[in-house]
């Protein structure tokens, strides 16, 4: 797992939050449901970017940790509301040597920044480990038949935004190169204060319901179900796999 720009450069690790068309984040309310679902009391967020979710699982009296590879944004989680009662790593999946939890997340794009199957399958084995007996791991993948990447582009991603302390920022979604599984695109940020532009590449990869099935089942997880995602019905499988 690496931060692309979007999440390691602290001018837009600021920002990010701003720039989500949902600020409610109706795709974590599942989460939430599901640590609620199957009792669980301790949770790590997996790549938690600037952690909403961790933050929410905290407010509600979960022993959460939340793990990603970019400092700064990090940097922005513990500034937020209990904020201070989630325990922060910076790295990646190989940080969860040594933990253990009832509950391992994945939330947006995050299970499908690993693009090659050596990066899948050592973070599938990491969950299996740090997972308590009866823990389950939950993630959420784009149903690749849905070719959501037809929508990445300017003129439907365009938006405006106004960030204290900042101002005005344009930004907007464009589709670079599609070569499946691997789909990449360059997110475009133009801070009307100053006119300064900047820009981040990103990479994600596609994998069918029966291929990630396979790789959870080769790694000793249990398929439990495949869900919906509430938030985008029919164009996403929300995987939870038993330890």
């Amino acid at each position: 797992m690496k931060p692309d720009a979007l999440f390691a450069e602290p001018k837009l690790a600021e920002i990010y939050d701003l720039l989500d068309s949902r600020p409610d984040r109706p795709d974590l309310a599942p989460y939430l449901a599901i640590a609620d679902e199957f009792g669980a009391h301790s949770v790590i967020d997996l790549g938690c970017g600037t952690g909403k979710l961790a933050c929410r699982e905290a407010s509600r009296g979960f022993e959460v940790v939340g793990i990603g590879p970019a400092t700064a944004s990090l940097s922005v989680t513990k500034r937020k509301a209990y904020g201070h009662l989630v325990r922060w790593i910076t790295g990646t999946a190989a940080q969860l040597k040594g933990l253990q939890a009832d509950l391992i997340t994945m939330t947006g794009n995050v299970a499908q920044v690993f693009v090659t199957d050596e990066e899948w399958m050592t973070t599938l084995c990491a969950c299996h480990v740090a997972l308590r007996p009866d823990g389950r791991l939950v993630f959420e993948v784009r149903d690749p038949s849905k070719k959501a990447w037809k929508g990445w582009n300017r003129e439907q991603s365009y938006q405006t935004n106004e960030a204290p302390g900042i101002g005005a920022v344009e930004s907007w979604v464009e589709l670079m190169n599609v070569e499946l599984p691997l789909v990449s695109f360059r997110s475009t940020f133009v801070f009307r204060k100053d006119e300064s532009v900047m820009t981040s590449e990103s990479t994600l990869r596609f994998r069918t319901r029966s291929e990630i099935a396979e790789t959870l089942f080769r790694t000793g997880f249990t398929v439990e179900s495949v869900r919906d995602a509430s938030d985008r019905p029919g164009l996403e499988f929300v995987f939870l796999a038993h330890r």
